[in-house]
């Protein structure tokens, strides 16, 4: 790696951890942008059929982003091989806790005969698909619809329409970084995916992880999955398992984007659905909340404390699970009086859950977890699978 990599990297590790001692206050600078795996690759791509074509590196590299915008890109490194030419970039993911912020992109291009087009390969870091339902078929290079795209239009920006190129995207200890991703549960092996629709990343917008939802359920459609089963953590996630005996392909990490399972199941429809998650979590869905993450809110104590009446609570337990200052303390206040709070909690968040399907026919089941993935909670009594909807 160039002394020049290795400083931008030491820079990029910097400006995170600035966010992290010095958080957004009213004074503090806005949080930057950054850029995919896909725009990156596409600068690398670009900056190499360049030097190919006129013997000449660009840096910076200029390239168009899909919404028109130009935007350039230092290169970290660059040279000829007896094939044709490559070139390399560190993705900066701007604020965006992002696993690839950081990670060397290299890209590699070499030409093919008149006539036959761009091909893209994965190389060292990059996955390939090896399960159905992706936007791209088994045996294609993880290197997503939009991104090729992105390169086409940037090799074809030097040399005109028509060109004739074998890409090959590379990124470096991207096997290592896979491993921190979903990219092994719906069949990306070897590596990352080269992402990005925008070119864009926004910070905190959290949009890879949603894009992971939706392609880990299009996967699961592919294969024909009867049940699908979406889970806010670890926990949760190998007790639904354990208790259904789901494969690997049917477990779908939702974390705390409750809405963006929901909503997409409601445009694409699957046979059965389970959601689970812990107390806190479920209790959240059960208030119509669809993001369920702390800092989109806290639970509603008091309306945690009607349910506790309806689930029998007297007055008084009524009252102290209203000023509770967890939703945990308030469980275990209703546990220790034989209140079945968690499945009424299970039972509010599946009524919320179909209000957002819209009347589709999913099958649809909810359970609620404590920490130690014990079941505290079923929308349907155990061993009973939901076959109407209440």
């Amino acid at each position: 790696m160039s002394f020049l990599a290795s400083a931008l990297r030491v820079w990029l590790a910097f400006r995170h951890k600035y966010r992290i001692l010095y958080p957004m206050t009213a004074h503090a600078p806005p949080l930057r942008y950054g850029w995919t795996t896909g725009s990156c690759a596409t600068a690398a791509a670009k900056a190499a059929w360049t030097a190919l074509k006129t013997g000449q590196f660009p840096d910076p590299v200029i390239i168009t982003l899909p919404g028109g915008k130009s935007v350039s890109f230092a290169l970290t490194s660059h040279g000829f091989n007896e094939n044709g030419a490559w070139a390399a970039v560190v993705k900066d993911a701007g604020d965006d806790p992002d696993v690839t912020h950081g990670a060397l992109i290299h890209a590699a291009v070499r030409e093919r005969p008149e006539g036959s087009g761009i091909t893209f390969v994965a190389g060292a870091g990059v996955g390939t698909v090896t399960r159905p339902g992706l936007p791209l078929p088994p045996g294609e290079p993880a290197i997503n619809p939009v991104p090729r795209q992105m390169i086409t239009r940037a090799l074809e920006d030097v040399s005109g329409p028509d060109v004739s190129a074998e890409v090959t995207v590379s990124v470096e200890n991207g096997v290592a970084l896979a491993q921190k991703t979903l990219n092994s549960r719906l069949g990306i092996l070897g590596g990352l995916s080269i992402l990005g629709t925008t070119g864009i990343v926004v910070p905190f917008s959290c949009s890879a992880w949603i894009d992971s939802i939706h392609r880990g359920m299009d996967v699961a459609r592919a294969l024909n999955l009867p049940h699908l089963a979406a889970t806010t953590g670890n926990v949760s996630e190998r007790a639904v398992q354990a208790l259904y005996g789901l494969p690997e392909t049917a477990l779908i990490e939702m974390g705390d984007f409750a809405g963006g399972v929901l909503k997409y199941i409601r445009r694409h429809p699957v046979p059965r659905l389970t959601i689970g998650g812990g107390i806190a979590k479920m209790t959240k869905l059960a208030q119509g909340r669809m993001d369920l993450h702390s800092k989109r809110g806290s639970a509603d104590m008091p309306a945690l404390a009607a349910l506790a009446t309806a689930a029998g609570a007297g007055a008084d337990l009524a009252e102290a699970i209203a000023v509770a200052p967890t939703v945990a303390e308030a469980f275990l206040l209703a546990f220790r009086a034989e209140i079945p709070l968690g499945d009424h909690i299970a039972q509010a968040a599946r009524q919320f859950s179909l209000s957002v399907l819209e009347g589709s026919d999913v099958v649809l089941d909810v359970l609620v977890f404590d920490r130690q993935g014990q079941c505290v909670g079923r929308s349907h009594p155990m061993g009973n699978p939901p076959l109407k909807r209440l």
